[in-house]
C-alpha cells in the first residue's frame, strides 16, 4: 500500500511540473497572483546606461505663432520704416533681433529669417534704411545714404526697440547681410554695451577697399555715381571711406560674432570674412558650400539653423 502511494505521488509531482511548464512556454495570460511567489521578484532599479543617456532624444522646441505690425523709428527729421513680428504667448519680455538689409534692397530680404527667429521665440524688426534703396519705405535718398548714415539709423533703431514693452533690453542681437552686415559690425563695436551678439552674412567688408580702387582722392568723387546698375549714389557715399579702416573699426567688438558666408559668393569674396574672422577677438565662421550672394533654400534653411544656436546659446 506504501508503494502505491509513493508512486502516486510521483505520477501527481510529475503532472504539476509538466502543467507548470506548459503555461509559462505558451504564453497563456495568467495572473501574477496564481504564480509562485519567486516567480515575480522585484528587480532592482537600474540607472540608465551611459549610451541610453546619449540616445534619449532631447524634447522639440516649442514653436510659436507670432503676429507682425508696422513699426516707426526716427532718426533727425527721417522716419524710419519697419515691420516687427512678435511671438505670441511666449513671455513678456523676449530676446531680440534687428536685422539690417543689404545695398539696394528692402526689409523684405529678411522675412524669410524673421518668420523662423520668431517661430522659435524671438522679436524680430526688419526696417528700411533712409535712402537705402530705391524701394524703401523710410525717408531720404540714395544720394545722401552712407554707411555712416546707415550706422546713424541702425543706432535709432535699437534705441527705440530697447524701450517695447515685450523686448528684453539686455538681449538685443544685430543681423547684418551683405552691406548690412558691414553697417551692423561697425554699429556693434560702437555700442558694445548694448549689443549681446552679432550675426554677420556675407559682410561686404571690402567696400571701402572698392571706394580706394576706384577714387585716388576725394576731388576724383563725382557728385553722382551709378552702382551694380540699378541704384545711383551721392559723393557721400565714398568721400568718408577713403581713409577709413573697417577691419580695425570692428575688431574692437569683443563679444562673440557669428559670421556665414557661401563659398561661391561672386559679389562678397569669402576672403572678407576669412579676414574678419582674423581681426574679431572671439567669432566663428560657418561656409555654406556652393552658395552665392543671398541664400535660398536648403542653403537659407541650414544658415537659419547655425542663427538660432548662435543665438540660443547666447541670450542670457
Amino acid at each position: 500500500m506504501k508503494k502505491h502511494i509513493c508512486f502516486l505521488s510521483c505520477i501527481l509531482a510529475m503532472l504539476t511540473f509538466a502543467l507548470g511548464g506548459c503555461a509559462g512556454e505558451s504564453g497563456d495570460t495568467a495572473s501574477l497572483e496564481t504564480q509562485p511567489d519567486y516567480a515575480v521578484a522585484e528587480e532592482e532599479p537600474q540607472e540608465p546606461s551611459v549610451l541610453e543617456t546619449e540616445n534619449t532624444q532631447q524634447p522639440e522646441p516649442l514653436i510659436y505663432q507670432y503676429e507682425t505690425q508696422e513699426l516707426y523709428a526716427n532718426r533727425d527729421d527721417n522716419q524710419i520704416y519697419g515691420v516687427v513680428y512678435i511671438p505670441q504667448d511666449a513671455a513678456k519680455q523676449l530676446p531680440a533681433v534687428i536685422y539690417a538689409h543689404g545695398y539696394g534692397v528692402t526689409h523684405q530680404n529678411g522675412i524669410q529669417y524673421a518668420e523662423k527667429l520668431a517661430e522659435h521665440g524671438f522679436v524680430v524688426y526688419c526696417f528700411d534704411f533712409c535712402g537705402g534703396s530705391n524701394g524703401s519705405q523710410s525717408d531720404g535718398s540714395p544720394l545722401e545714404m552712407s554707411i555712416f548714415t546707415e550706422q546713424s539709423d541702425l543706432e535709432a533703431v535699437i534705441d527705440m526697440v530697447k524701450e517695447l514693452d515685450y523686448v528684453d533690453s539686455e538681449n538685443v542681437f544685430l543681423f547684418g547681410a551683405s552691406q548690412g552686415g558691414l553697417v551692423a559690425g561697425i554699429t556693434a563695436a560702437a555700442n558694445a554695451a548694448e549689443i549681446q551678439g552679432l550675426i554677420l552674412l556675407y559682410p561686404a567688408f571690402e567696400i571701402a577697399k572698392d571706394a580706394q580702387a576706384l577714387f585716388a582722392t576725394a576731388e576724383d568723387i563725382p557728385d553722382t555715381y551709378a552702382m551694380f546698375g540699378w541704384m545711383t549714389v551721392g559723393r557721400d557715399y565714398f568721400e568718408e571711406l577713403l581713409d577709413y579702416d573697417v577691419y580695425s573699426v570692428i575688431g574692437t567688438y569683443e563679444k562673440d560674432v557669428l559670421l556665414i558666408h557661401g563659398d561661391a559668393d561672386g559679389i562678397v569674396s569669402l576672403s572678407a570674412s576669412e579676414r574678419a574672422l582674423e581681426v574679431y577677438p572671439s567669432a566663428e565662421l560657418k561656409v555654406l558650400p556652393g552658395a552665392g550672394h543671398g541664400l535660398h533654400g536648403q542653403d537659407a534653411e541650414t544658415a537659419t539653423e547655425y542663427m538660432l544656436e548662435y543665438l540660443q546659446a547666447h541670450c542670457r
